[in-house]
């Protein structure tokens, strides 16, 4: 049996330090959320078994929970790059299968047609505005698109995207226009999201359906453009966790070498 509870705790400690080198390889990547793995111990016992002789079998991986605290902020000075001060995700659509992921990476770049994107095809998505700016379909969005050319006919010369999400769009003739204002999603449990790579999420059952708000309301954070929003990974922290996932690992290997050792005691006794 020790074997057993032994090789629990080793599948575990493997487990830990692989999340922990994740962590680290993702320190450098923007709107990355580290992972932090939670055990729980397993005993072997019933209804009709003394309560006082219930001994643990092992642990096991109850969870791989991410912490969704807030990143450093780097300025970039790029009108288009986003980040979020407080709580929500950018809501991402994708211009071919339709799907909607979302995201804490505010990299976003213009394309030849003026929508928003993050160069994987995934547009932004905003909510429609008014003249002023005032949102006229709260519950629905759409992709972000600033056109090249205003009624006019001139183009384009500049992009700006204020605190509380309004995209404005200054073109040639000096004119401004707003285009709409960004969409920020939320959920009841955040953890339940399922990691898709690339900084995106998709919803599940355990996280609930995204809520959509605007930026600076409620419980939505504030926008700061020409920023970017960097890993929550703190690089010391992970390094004394690496030590300790270590250090697990090689008593649980000591553990199956001991009971090893008695095992051939045992044998040799009866030989």
């Amino acid at each position: 049996m020790s074997f057993y509870t032994s090789l629990s705790g080793l599948k575990n400690a493997q487990t830990d330090l692989g999340t922990i080198a994740h962590n680290i390889a993702n320190a450098e990547t923007n709107g990355f959320k580290k992972s932090d793995t939670q055990f729980a111990d397993l005993v072997a016992g019933g209804s009709m078994t003394d309560p006082r002789l219930v001994k643990g079998i092992g642990a096991t991986v109850t969870s791989i929970t991410q912490n969704f605290g807030l990143g450093a902020i780097e300025q970039t000075s790029i009108a288009t790059d986003l980040a979020i001060n407080g709580d929500g995700f950018f809501a991402m659509r994708n211009a071919e299968s339709g799907n909607t992921s979302y995201t804490r990476n505010g990299n976003l770049m213009l394309d030849g047609a003026g929508f928003l994107n993050d160069g994987s095809n995934n547009r932004l998505q905003m909510f429609a505005t008014d003249a002023a700016g005032v949102i006229t379909s709260p519950g629905t969005t759409i992709d972000a698109l600033i056109p090249p050319l205003n009624g006019a006919g001139e183009e384009m010369a500049g992009v700006a995207i204020g605190k509380d999400g309004r995209i404005s769009a200054t073109y040639a003739d000096g004119s401004i226009e707003i285009v709409g204002r960004v969409a920020l999603a939320s959920f009841v449990a955040p953890t339940g999201l399922r990691q898709l790579g690339s900084q995106k999420w998709e919803s599940t059952g355990i996280s609930g359906a995204a809520t959509l708000g605007a930026p600076g309301v409620g419980r939505y954070g504030g926008l700061l453009s020409g920023a970017l929003e960097r890993s929550n990974v703190d690089l010391a922290e992970e390094m004394v966790s690496l030590i300790t996932a270590q250090r697990n690992f090689q008593a649980n290997a000591k553990a199956i070498d001991t009971a090893t050792q008695l095992s051939q005691t045992i044998i040799n006794l009866r030989s």
